[in-house]
């Protein structure tokens, strides 16, 4: 069956040929008729129809959709008039022994046929272009792009063909480019007119087109636009963009996550895939933030088995339902536990016999652990991780990964001198018997963990305020939660055993910096959602550390990755914390001294 576009396609540029041959005839004899040149008009016509057709197929011209010519189409355009050019000039080497044809027409044919085969291109895409926007103008958001790069331009084409945005200016700091137009849109300001812009056009919305932009750069354009009351889209990453993955108009808000400037994480997918692929992997706490996201990333891995150890029913079907969902190729063991039941880990261990062990489950909520609840943090974070290692070491498991953090370093509270027992346990057991390889990863404050400072803040502002802030200066290590899984895993690769991981958290952010920023993106100013300054919990401090006074840290292959040179354990410490776990509840003053025993450098803040 014959393919109607092809036949249409095809008939067009036999007409172009066969006009752009007489044409050239024509403009030759200053627009008239050439009464001696018929022999060579029509025979010339016949060959170069032939010739067209045949260097059309070859140069791939007809692959291309008309609806989106663009550049790669003109460069197979013209390749495929070269050939013409060349068949013309063949013609005309004869020198009158069988066709006489003017020199002139060597260069006025190819012209000719270039103008009208790739007008004719260009006129059916503008046409299809406009039959895609039935709105008019008036009905299409104004918006304001920030950035007159390559991405930019990029958007502004996509955006061009959308029946919902009409790109009514652009913004760079680059003075070259002011003044300047890209696609019929002028450049009128630097970053710094924004808001005079939004108001000039009547915009109320801004898209950020600078994948590479930094985290100060996205703040500044930030506070502009919801100063003008707009609201701030960004595009998706270089990276994703390279790939293929997503095209440049998918358009997102900005987060909060942006606003910190995190860099992308690359690990070394080799060395994780040769400790992971076809191993049987247990996640303690596998319904948390960071135990679920480790779950998540795991899959990636092959496994040969996933066990999902969690003592929250809620969150052990969440992650149940994500693996149905998106990885159900994964096998999966879904198991309800308390990591301080000995005899259901030992049990667990004794039937799935997991290989690579990580153990996310904590008690982790500062103020929580820090009244009431101090002994039921340290059966959680020491008696939990104890059975589990040492039911791991038993197993012979191959790894045993401690998911620790950084109020660990120079302890304030009860949570963090739990954690450094955790820490010091393990140390003990990497130097007893058995071969299973101990590590532990530290790292500070992950964005959007269950409980964390962003979603209460979320919270709080849909409330209307106010958003509550301990102290003005207090500040915090972020990263993201797939950021922190997968330098958790990377750590987990490249341990020989014993390692104390530190994470490059990079630099601090001031919480009320986090809240003003968070304010804005909600589209708020602080006049109508104030931060309120509610002092210090219990346990808090201003700043966290990743490195204790007495520690320092040791260069890894990875970037973000070193490893920390904690002081020794104490003497007897395996066996003291035996001996006080063994002793039952204890009043928190009681929690606090034995704490103290066993890590010196822990300050209960009054």
């Amino acid at each position: 069956m014959i393919n109607i576009r092809s036949f249409l396609v095809f008939a067009f540029d036999l007409a172009a040929v066969l006009i752009a041959w007489i044409g050239a005839f024509v403009l030759r004899f200053n627009l008239e008729w050439p009464r001696a040149f018929h022999a060579e008009i029509a025979y010339g016509a016949l060959i170069l129809m032939a010739v067209q057709l045949a260097a059309c197929r070859w140069a791939g011209l007809y692959r291309g959709m008309w609806s989106f010519a663009s550049l790669p189409d003109l460069r197979r355009l013209i390749r495929a008039v070269g050939i013409s050019v060349i068949a013309v000039l063949a013609l005309a080497a004869f020198d009158g022994t069988w066709l006489l044809i003017p020199r002139s027409i060597v260069l006025l044919y190819p012209l000719l046929l270039i103008m009208i085969m790739g007008g004719g291109r260009i006129a059916w895409r503008l046409w299809k272009e406009s039959r895609l926007l039935p709105v008019s103008d008036a009905e299409r958001k104004p918006v304001v792009i920030v950035g007159a790069g390559t991405a930019g331009a990029m958007l502004l084409r996509e955006l061009a063909r959308s029946p919902d945005w009409k790109v009514v200016a652009m913004v760079d700091d680059d003075r070259h480019k002011r003044g300047l137009e890209l696609s019929g849109c002028r450049v009128e300001g630097a970053t710094v007119d924004l808001p005079a812009i939004l108001r000039r056009h009547g915009a109320r919305h801004v898209i950020l087109a600078m994948p590479s932009a930094s985290a100060e750069a996205l703040q500044a354009v930030t506070r502009l636009a919801t100063e003008a009351g707009a609201a701030l889209f960004t595009i998706p990453g270089l990276a994703e963009l390279m790939s293929g993955r997503v095209a440049i108009n998918m358009m997102r808000p900005v987060k909060i996550e942006d606003l910190l400037g995190r860099e992308s994480v690359r690990i070394d997918n080799d060395n994780v895939r040769a400790m992971l692929t076809g191993k049987r992997i247990l996640v303690t706490g596998a319904g948390g933030s960071i135990g679920s996201e480790l779950c998540r990333q795991l899959a990636r891995f092959e496994p040969d088995c996933v066990v999902l150890l969690e003592s929250s029913e809620f969150a052990l079907y969440m992650i149940e339902q994500w693996f149905g969902e998106h990885r159900p190729e994964v096998p999966i063991v879904r198991l309800a536990g308390d990591v301080k039941d000995e005899s259901r880990m030992a049990q667990v261990f004794a039937e799935h016999r997991p290989q690579v062990v990580f153990h996310a489950a904590a008690y982790k909520h500062v103020p929580l652990m820090e009244v009431g609840n101090a002994w039921q943090a340290v059966r959680n974070n020491v008696a939990g991780t104890l059975t589990v290692a040492r039911a791991a070491r038993d197993a012979e498991a191959e790894r045993f990964v401690l998911i620790s953090t950084d109020k660990a370093v120079n302890p304030t509270n009860v949570m963090g001198a739990t954690k450094r027992i955790a820490e010091m346990v393990c140390e003990v057991l990497q130097n007893g018997p058995g071969t299973t390889r101990f590590h532990v990863v530290r790292f500070g404050n992950v964005l959007g963990s269950t409980g964390s400072v962003i979603p209460k803040f979320q919270a709080q502002i849909a409330h209307g305020g106010p958003v509550t802030v301990t102290h003005p200066e207090i500040n915090r290590y972020f990263m993201s939660i797939p950021e922190a899984a997968q330098l958790v895993l990377q750590a987990a690769a490249m341990g020989q055993g014993g390692e104390i991981f530190v994470l490059d958290m990079g630099a601090p952010v001031k919480i009320v910096d986090l809240a003003r920023n968070m304010i804005r993106l909600s589209g708020f100013t602080e006049d109508e959602i104030r931060i309120e300054f509610t002092g210090l919990r219990p346990g808090e401090k201003l700043y966290e550390e990743l490195l204790a006074d007495a520690e320092e840290t040791l260069p890894t292959p990875h970037e973000k990755l070193r490893i920390a040179r904690s002081r020794a354990v104490p003497d007897g410490l395996y066996e003291g914390v035996l001996a006080w776990l063994a002793q039952g509840p204890q009043e928190d003053e009681a929690v606090r001294a034995g704490l103290k025993r066993w890590v010196p450098e822990y300050e209960p803040r009054a």
